[in-house]
């Protein structure tokens, strides 16, 4: 039975590790197809949950479940251990959930995410990508929360080791270890990760670039609508129907 002191709360903080989810798929060639595969499967594919640039999130994340496609021969996978990775091959798109179960000492209930695996190419680029029989990588960029988390779990998500992957904390409750993990997103771009702080800011430039087209637009069709309302109650007065007159 747990002890009182391994439910004792940190009030007042909350910790968030950032992660990454998706798929990548690869089609086959026609001429080179595996002699393992199913006739009818174009594609080899995996399905994974993966720290920031290759970081190492199992001292957080205990296993992590895929459930498949009812077609698959046990189309339920546990993995317990890193890689958090299924491959396997296909035709077919279809919804995947990855269920996340964290470490005993979190106290924490798994939490449910759901990916839909793309194995054709999409974007403006999708029929020329298709041509090439480029990779197709559908992947998202997410952040797990753990609010006022028991104090076992809040020094393994932020007492540091040799190598240790990222973690950060927010809140009044500021303690620190003298060797802490953060979970600072890497400052640059690197191959294979394009969740950097400059894809950030380059995001929040384009949404202000994009509220800023928006807002414009809204204030010239105002405008437009002022024009036209002024023209309206002009042609009634020169027709003489008063400006409050309604049609029945």
């Amino acid at each position: 039975m747990p002890s009182a002191t391994g439910n004792k709360r940190v009030r007042g903080v909350s910790v968030f590790r950032p992660f990454i989810f998706g798929s990548v798929a690869h089609p086959f060639d026609p001429e080179q197809k595996p002699e393992d595969c199913p006739p009818d499967h174009t594609h080899r594919w995996q399905i994974f949950v993966r720290g920031i640039n290759g970081e190492d999130i199992s001292y957080w994340l205990k296993k992590v479940q895929f459930k498949l496609h009812e077609t698959y021969a046990q189309n339920v996978r546990t993995i317990e251990q890193p890689p958090f990775e299924v491959s396997e091959t296909g035709w077919g798109e279809f919804e995947i959930q990855i269920k996340l179960y964290f470490v005993p000492e979190s106290n924490e209930k798994p939490q449910t995410l759901w990916h839909s695996l793309k194995l054709h190419p999409y974007g403006p680029d999708a029929e020329g990508m298709k041509e090439r029989r480029e990779t197709v990588i559908s992947q998202n960029y997410e952040e797990i929360i753990f609010n006022e988390p028991v104090e076992p779990f809040y020094e393994i998500l932020t007492g540091g080791s040799p190598g240790a992957p990222a973690g950060k904390s927010k809140g009044k409750n500021t303690r620190q270890p003298a060797q802490s993990r953060t979970a600072n997103i890497p400052s640059g771009d690197s191959p294979g990760n394009p969740y950097s702080r400059v894809t950030e800011n380059k995001e929040l430039d384009r949404l202000a670039e994009a509220t800023q087209t928006v807002e414009q637009m809204i204030r010239e069709e105002k405008e437009r609508l002022i024009e036209k309302e002024k023209l309206l109650a002009e042609l009634r007065e020169s027709e003489g129907v008063p400006a409050n007159t309604k049609k029945r």
